[in-house]
């Protein structure tokens, strides 16, 4: 691994990563707005909680990237280990209210757990410059229309970005920064 790419529990606070993780076997588990809802709500709350700040976000059905920064510990763990612990959960708790069969899909072998909805060492790599944000943060508003996705004719189309709150769409966004309000 590069210099500035690290395994997301290498992350440090005060600094501003770009964030990838991704569903086990790359299982497309965001087809539904419920379980897209769950990472919203999650984000939310370290928000409220001062705990992080997100400069960016797109949730595909497979994977989430996130432009955010760790501003402090949240209890015991950096914010990103409970926002991965949270989501995994809340996960759980939905597919056995209403898709046992779907729940089998995530049953793991592992001796910590009996389910493992992401996969391990999400990647995270280290924003040094308003430049490489502004590379990173087009990437995500662009990558629901790559043709393997074809999500949306236009990044602000796409309900599950932050592009439209860079377009000017406050609602529903207000948990989100700026960059320019760091950068």
């Amino acid at each position: 691994m590069s210099n500035y790419q690290t395994r997301n529990s290498d992350m440090e606070i005060g600094e501003v990563y770009f964030w990838t993780s991704t569903i086990v076997s790359w299982k497309n588990l965001f087809n539904t707005d419920d379980f897209k809802n769950v990472l919203l709500n999650s984000l939310k709350n370290l928000i409220e909680r001062k705990c992080i700040a997100v400069y960016g976000l797109v949730i595909i059905p497979n994977h989430v990237h996130l432009i955010w920064e760790m501003l402090t510990i949240n209890g015991k763990e950096m914010p990103d280990t409970s926002f991965i612990k949270f989501t995994a959960h809340q996960f759980k708790k939905m597919l056995l209210d209403s898709d046992l069969k779907m729940l089998d899909d995530f049953k793991t072998d592992k001796n910590d757990r009996n389910y493992m909805f992401w996969q391990r060492d999400a990647l995270a790599v280290r924003i040094f410059s308003r430049e490489m944000l502004e590379q990173k943060l087009d990437y995500i508003h662009n990558n629901p229309m790559q043709e393997k996705w074809n999500l949306c004719d236009s990044p602000e189309e796409y309900p599950w970005s932050s592009a439209r709150f860079y377009h000017g769409e406050i609602i529903g966004y207000e948990f989100s920064t700026h960059y320019l309000d760091r950068f």
